[in-house]
């Protein structure tokens, strides 16, 4: 099925391999990597085989040694398991766009996922990424626990039994008889919770769920076309066979595919479906994937790329949790579906001149072209002019019109560079070829520190050298405390600005907030249809989110907006996504040192190798901080919703449960009267979270500086040896030229 050119390096503790897969001999150069990008990853393949080589040569040499340098032992093994966190590509797109033929082309497998409706059809969470292990396609599907499902299904059978014609949501019903029926099978519905209680497929279902280990099934396969079938119940939705459909009871779904180690080895994509399920659980998760997203794709059919409201709402809506509050970087927006066209029809609308003597084939390909290109210049032109760019500031944008059929039929006459699959492939290799660079370099400058280590041991053969170290560790104890003071009074000039545009938030959302509220829930439109709306925006904890996207209301955003707008400006500067601003923690920790220029270390060979191994131990620790840091951002930003969320939350209950004639108006009342009364003590509660999430983040990054640092000068100042070690000064030689290479 696939021609596999297959580069395997092996060494001790070391197997890379990665593999480039193809459809066939006519496209096969067309889908390998572009030679530049794949000389680099050839190089850093390299380059990381010959550092942990050299690295294994060490740790045998030390072998006989390894009770008295059990620490440099130690630090060796725990170079070689070094694991990171993944980059995730968050995907939002509704179901029909063709975001199942996309990632299929992407990775190079036709039919890798079920057709026509993955993606934003189900609520539920798909992750892809690489299998790095074997050759088999796997899926790890993450259930909802037995009990969440009871709780879930009592609330499902709530809504269908809703006495009053008045209090039924239209949406939270579809969804729940959807649900119903796609895993008891049809006419579910149309049963109480009890009858159902009594029907076999009632109790397989609840073995299914017991039975299930640590609440995840595996499926394994070799054969991509029987993974798709057998994945395809887990995901899914059929309205033409109901029964036997499990994606009802999934949170999410992880597939790893074999042989795209050079496109998904450091990534993950996760499709990130519409929120709004009446799942709780599946809508934190949601959430959260969306705070991790380091890029998106926003996938839409090109003939409504641009006036599709559905994926440039959501953009809009969630803008928050992509920038400030989360690490977002770059937005690729992936037009459909280009050959998909009626040439006839474009060549009239479009009023194009073309020459007749063309083959029908070659004037549809012109037509194809010129959309394209019309389409990425209307979409960039949107975007530039959105208030979605006023917040991304610093966010690239590309724009791909992709044919995910002709990629994989030529007698679509398009050639597979312009497809733009190829694109997009060679997107994700940048990436994976960055992070893979990134790991290779900390792994070499690591692996210089602890030989320089080894090397200062090695030398320690004068007694005077103790009353020199002595001296150094003296003088690095001073330096570190001035450093550590430097970076709290510029933490303390953080604090004071960042508390001084919380204060004025909390002014204005005191004086707008009974405003905002009643624009928001109490709007000029049909009071029968927003009356539904309502309903389900208290029993959603204050949010609403319709199943086809068009009505998205948030009564927590809405009240921290005022918050959110006073602090943004000087929250980007201090946590930029991308980037330097002068004023960000990440720069204040890339400051951060207590080796300084004028150290005395006079021409002593010992001294220079210990200042080198502490600078390399310095150096990974600021990069550990500064990923901290991030994750820390996300929390401090969105503390200010979560607070007003938790304050509202009884108001939510209690308006959920009113019912009967006049139910609305009660329930907009108590919405404002509590607002009202609370809004005092709910943004100040809010501003106080936040500095002292900010105070928090501090103490942590100081202690790690302080911690860390003295237990490295403890351990490169009192490491001594009556054995003669291994001279390792080649080494050092060697890793000092593959650092070079790095570099160029």
């Amino acid at each position: 099925m696939h021609l596999n050119l297959v580069y395997v390096f092996s060494a001790p503790g070391l197997s890379i391999d990665f593999t480039v897969a193809s459809q066939g001999t006519k496209r096969k150069r067309d889908q390998e990597p572009s030679s530049s990008i794949k000389s680099l990853l050839t190089t850093d393949m390299e380059i990381m085989l010959k550092a942990k080589q050299i690295m294994k040569r060490v740790t045998d040499n030390l072998v006989h040694t390894i009770i008295m340098h059990r620490d440099i032992t130690s630090k060796i093994n725990k170079m070689n398991n070094v694991s990171r966190k993944k980059a995730t590509i968050g995907i939002f797109g509704k179901s029909g766009e063709g975001m199942s033929s996309l990632l299929s082309a992407v990775l190079g497998k036709k039919d890798l996922l079920p057709s026509g409706r993955f993606g934003a059809c189900t609520p539920v969470v798909i992750q892809v990424e690489a299998n790095l292990t074997d050759s088999n396609y796997i899926a790890e599907i993450h259930l909802v626990s037995e009990e969440d499902w009871e709780k879930e299904l009592k609330d499902l059978f709530t809504v269908l039994s809703s006495d009053s014609e008045e209090d039924m949501n239209d949406d939270l019903v579809e969804v729940a008889e959807e649900k119903i029926t796609a895993l008891y099978g049809a006419d579910a519905d149309k049963k109480t919770l009890e009858e159902l209680k009594n029907d076999e497929k009632y109790a397989e279902i609840k073995t299914f769920l017991s039975t299930s280990e640590d609440n995840m099934k595996t499926i394994s396969k070799s054969d991509v076309s029987e993974f798709a079938y057998d994945i395809g119940c887990y995901i899914l939705r059929s309205q033409s066979s109901p029964g036997g459909l499990y994606w009802p009871l999934v949170k999410s779904v992880k597939i790893k595919i074999p042989d795209c180690r050079e496109l998904l080895e450091h990534i993950v994509l996760v499709d990130l479906p519409g929120t709004g399920d009446c799942n709780r659980i599946r809508d934190n998760l949601w959430k959260s994937n969306l705070r991790e997203c380091s890029s998106v794709w926003i996938i839409s059919s090109i003939n409504r790329a641009v006036t599709d409201k559905d994926p440039w709402g959501i953009l809009k809506h969630y803008v928050e949790k992509l920038g400030p509050g989360g690490e977002c970087k770059s937005i690729n927006f992936i037009c459909t579906k280009t050959d998909d066209i009626n040439p006839a029809a474009y060549i009239r609308a479009e009023r194009l001149t073309i020459d007749h003597n063309l083959e029908d084939k070659d004037q549809k390909k012109v037509c194809i072209l010129h959309r394209n290109d019309h389409a990425k210049t209307r979409v960039k032109e949107k975007f530039e002019n959105s208030e979605i760019k006023k917040r991304f500031s610093n966010v690239f944008l590309q724009v791909f019109t992709v044919s995910s059929n002709a990629f994989f039929d030529t007698n679509l006459n398009l050639e597979s560079i312009e497809t733009e699959i190829p694109k997009l492939q060679d997107d994700l290799r940048i990436l994976n070829k960055n992070i893979n660079r990134e790991l290779t370099r900390d792994y070499v400058n690591e692996a210089k520190g602890v030989l320089s280590l080894i090397q200062s041991v090695q030398l320690d053969t004068d007694k005077k050298t103790a009353e020199t170290k002595d001296k150094i560790y003296t003088e690095l104890e001073k330096n570190l405390k001035k450093a550590l003071m430097e970076l709290d009074s510029c933490f303390d000039t953080i604090y004071s600005d960042l508390k001084q545009c919380l204060s004025k938030g909390v002014e204005e959302s005191v004086q707008l907030c009974v405003a905002s509220t009643k624009a928001m829930i109490s709007p000029n439109i049909d009071k029968r249809g927003f009356h539904k709306i309502l309903q389900a925006l208290c029993k959603n904890g204050g949010c609403y989110w319709s199943k086809n996207w068009d009505v998205i209301l948030d009564l927590n955003k809405q009240l921290t907006r005022h918050m959110h707008e006073y602090i943004n400006e000087y929250f980007n500067l201090i946590f930029p996504v991308t980037g330097t601003t002068g004023k960000s923690v990440q720069e204040q920790i890339d400051k951060f040192s207590i080796i300084q220029s004028d150290s005395a270390s006079p021409g002593s060979p010992i001294l220079h190798h210990i200042q080198n191994f502490i600078k390399t131990e310095e150096t990974k620790l600021k990069a550990s901080l500064k990923r901290d840091v991030v994750d820390a951002k996300k929390q401090i930003y969105s503390s200010i919703q979560i607070t007003i969320k938790k304050e509202m939350s009884s108001c939510y209950e209690e308006a959920a449960a009113v019912t009967g004639i006049g139910s609305m108006k009660k329930r907009q009342e108590l919405l404002i009267t509590t607002v009202d009364e609370i809004k005092h003590d709910m943004f100040n509660k809010a501003k106080t979270e936040v500095l002292k999430k900010l105070q928090k983040l501090k103490l942590y990054i100081k202690d790690a500086l302080e911690s860390e640092l003295k237990r490295s000068m403890k351990l490169s100042l009192s490491q001594t040896s009556k054995i003669k070690l291994m001279d390792v000064s080649k080494e050092i030689e060697q890793l000092e030229r593959l650092s070079e290479q790095l570099s160029d």
